[in-house]
């Protein structure tokens, strides 16, 4: 039988090297992990091991939730949604300094609540917002980077696709726990970036508001408003009270953006096989990472990695803190070339007994791995978010991670305050009894 050390070397070094010349990921994980599948046992036994590994970890119902939930982003994308909640965020913001860029802040976090998608926020959002800041006299490199700053909220607001994956990974925590765990993280997000902006602002008093609206106005607004945001109501209310399961909760949150939208006439039968299309082809995507991840998995614990890693990193402190702050280190490094869900697929194995050792609660460390993992996904070079922002402002990539490296330090100190703070993130799941 090959040497574990030899099966380590194939799987680490071949996951490098790919990914180093440009490879999806979803190809950098599988081909080293079937290679390595192949050496372990003989070339048959190890293809059928390799698929069922595959079918194994894509085969779980709770994994339902994420195509689901994917499609009612795409379903909010595509049926005016964005608009709505912009206005909303408009009439709340009022006079505060720069204005828009806060009423951007506030829409992300808004909206990434009901999409559970940073991305999907950033173009949303973005593309709305992008335009009505230049004509107010906004730097387009700036009102990128807020929008890019601020769109990961949604990775944190339930319902996110991420949270879900941790759940996953970590052995069934309780969905409905990492649900409420990530709420005041999320607003802490936003509130962080809107700090940058009133930072900014104070040298920039150029950029001002308009007054409150009257009462009718603010009342009209907040009535288109609400049914989007009874999303939240319906499904995540539904799911953490015990109603439903978070697959079940996520089919509701379909039919709910999709009866709301035939509701508004922004779309229309015709338009649902586009719509179809992408949500499958995002979903795609996450499921084929989590099913050749399982195959990494199984090689990882042939080759004894996690207990190599873990002895090699902690084996010579007996700190949390320090612990802590190796751990966060490790997976923001990793974080930027590598998308979430493989991140923690590849790493919560390795990590969790370390935390759980150490007395931290697996839900305060998944609300640690994607509050983290959140910091990488707006991080130069590899940001898909970032990507995504400077399309939608149409304005350069060089001058928007410019004026991002402010709210990426902000954010940094967040990280930490969160991570030595538990009650921040267990406080509302404590209060649900779900802890």
């Amino acid at each position: 039988m090959i040497d574990p050390g030899t099966i380590t070397a194939i799987l680490v070094g071949g996951l490098v090297l790919l990914l180093a010349i440009g490879a999806p990921v979803s190809i950098s994980i599988a081909l080293p992990s079937a290679l390595c599948m192949l050496l372990i046992v003989d070339f048959d036994r190890g293809a059928i091991t390799s698929a069922q590994q595959m079918l194994g970890g894509a085969n779980s119902f709770a994994l339902l939730a994420i195509p689901f939930f994917v499609l009612a982003g795409v379903i909010m994308n595509n049926g005016g949604i964005a608009e709505r909640l912009v206005n909303l965020g408009r009439v709340l913001v009022g006079r505060t300094p720069a204005p828009l860029a806060q009423t951007n802040i506030l829409a992300n976090a808004i909206f990434g609540t009901v999409s559970g998608s940073a991305v999907a926020s950033a173009a949303a959002v973005g593309s709305t917002m992008a335009p009505m800041q230049k004509r107010a006299g906004y730097d387009p490199a700036f009102s990128a980077a807020v929008n890019v700053a601020s769109a990961p909220a949604g990775m944190l607001i339930p319902p996110s696709n991420t949270l879900i994956v941790y759940s996953l990974a970590a052995g069934g925590t309780s969905v409905g726990a990492l649900f409420l765990a990530g709420y005041v993280p999320g607003i802490l997000w936003a509130l962080a970036c809107a700090v940058v902006v009133f930072v900014y602002a104070r040298r920039h008093p150029d950029l001002k508001g308009e007054s409150f609206p009257g009462m009718a106005a603010f009342l009209t607004t907040l009535w288109r408003a609400v049914p989007s945001l009874g999303l939240i109501v319906v499904a995540i209310g539904g799911i953490v009270a015990g109603f439903f399961t978070p697959t079940e909760g996520s089919a509701i949150a379909v039919l709910y953006a999709l009866g709301l939208s035939f509701v508004y006439r922004t779309i229309s039968v015709k338009d649902l096989p586009r719509i179809l299309y992408d949500a499958c082809r995002t979903s795609a995507i996450v499921i084929f990472l989590i099913a050749v991840s399982t195959i990494m998995s199984y090689v990882m614990t042939y080759a004894r990695l996690p207990q190599l890693i873990a002895e090699s990193l902690f084996g010579w402190t007996d700190s949390k803190v320090v612990v802590l702050l190796i751990m966060m280190l490790v997976l923001l490094v990793i974080g930027i070339p590598l998308d979430p869900t493989p991140a923690i697929l590849i790493f919560t194995p390795i990590f969790l007994p370390i935390a759980v050792s150490y007395g931290i609660d697996p839900v305060h460390f998944g609300i640690m791995m994607v509050f983290n993992l959140s910091i990488a996904v707006i991080s130069p070079p590899s940001a898909p978010v970032l990507f995504v922002g400077t399309q939608v402002a149409k304005t350069r990539l060089e001058s928007v991670i410019g004026r991002l490296w402010p709210f990426l330090l902000v954010l940094v100190v967040m990280l930490f305050v969160i991570v030595f703070v538990p009650q921040l993130s267990l406080w509302l799941p404590g209060l649900a009894g779900l802890l």
